[in-house]
């Protein structure tokens, strides 16, 4: 996973469309002491402890001859790196990215933000969904975006198209977003109150599923021309989401694949897993969804409201 990947520590560059934002200039890399104003110093603490201890051959030879390599403490392998060494690098990340992650969203409380997180491989559709949802809740609810992409402004273009504000974060080699980075875009952004913010992650059904960002629900987007096992050979990410938008259903006359069974593969991970089919090229089931958010962001605020 990304305590030993090292995409944790990965450069970010905001960019909002703009030569600059708050002062800070479009390209600007953040470096590794941020005093935030809403309430968290990020020190980035970097510990390089090689430690290259030797119990790492945690892996199984099934019947089938595969080879899996997710049978110790830390369900990884890295060459060179104990699963105890493993675990506590892990442990140590998600501690402080749950701790930006509450700081997010005490932030997204006070003014009555909605936040989606949106996640998916690459290629789902993600994008053309939402600005198509976008253009739903056009006099309903105002919605801002934060993008995810590891180079390129190319998706925050085409949200900011719909005439939504959108802020583009570049990962350069990290493979997702982290509570810390949307702590920065939250800062540049200036949402509405009792608005929704949408977060579009980097395309990856394996890394965002473990990182809180600070909001109120994962959404995991699934296309129908990635197969109906997907569920089940990324049970992380399905496990972790509220809900599942299988897009692209206009394709389904020309594709050979099983809805009842790739929803039922979904909620064999995760039972409680809503599901809806939609596409965003014809509107199928769009409705459906935009209904799902108005409902959502209601039960939210009711929830906050009564502490």
């Amino acid at each position: 996973m990304c305590s030993v990947c090292g995409c944790g520590q990965a450069e970010i560059v905001l960019d909002k469309g703009a030569s600059s934002v708050a002062g800070v200039p479009a390209d600007h890399s953040h470096p590794h002491d941020h005093d935030h104003a809403h309430g968290h110093d990020h020190d980035h603490d970097h510990d390089h402890d090689h430690d290259h201890d030797h119990d790492h051959h945690h892996h199984h030879h099934r019947d089938d001859g595969a080879v899996d390599y997710g049978q110790g403490p830390a369900g990884a392998h890295a060459p060179g790196v104990s699963q105890q060494r493993m675990v506590s690098i892990e442990r140590d990340i998600m501690a402080k990215n749950d701790a930006y992650a509450r700081d997010n969203r005490r932030a997204l409380a006070a003014k009555g933000v909605f936040a989606l997180n949106f996640v998916s491989s690459p290629g789902s559709g993600k994008t053309a969904l939402l600005a198509r949802t976008i253009e739903a809740l056009k006099g309903r609810m105002a919605v801002s975006v934060i993008e995810g992409d590891q180079q390129t402004s190319n998706d925050a273009e085409r949200i900011r198209a719909t005439g939504a504000p959108a802020i583009q974060i570049n990962t350069g080699k990290g493979c997702h977003l982290d509570a810390h980075m949307v702590g920065h875009a939250l800062e540049t952004l200036d949402l509405a109150p009792n608005s929704a913010l949408f977060i579009e992650n980097v395309g990856n059904l394996v890394c965002p599923a473990g990182f809180d960002l600070g909001e109120a629900h994962k959404v995991v987007v699934l296309s129908v021309t990635e197969g109906e096992d997907k569920p089940l050979k990324y049970p992380d990410m399905f496990a972790a989401a509220d809900l599942m938008l299988l897009n692209k259903s206009d394709l389904l006359p020309h594709l050979e694949f099983d809805v009842g069974q790739c929803l039922a593969n979904a909620l064999r991970i995760n039972p409680g897993l809503q599901t809806l089919v939609v596409s965003a090229k014809t509107g199928e089931g769009l409705a459906a969804f935009v209904a799902w958010i108005e409902a959502s962001a209601a039960r939210r605020a009711t929830a906050m409201a009564k502490g």
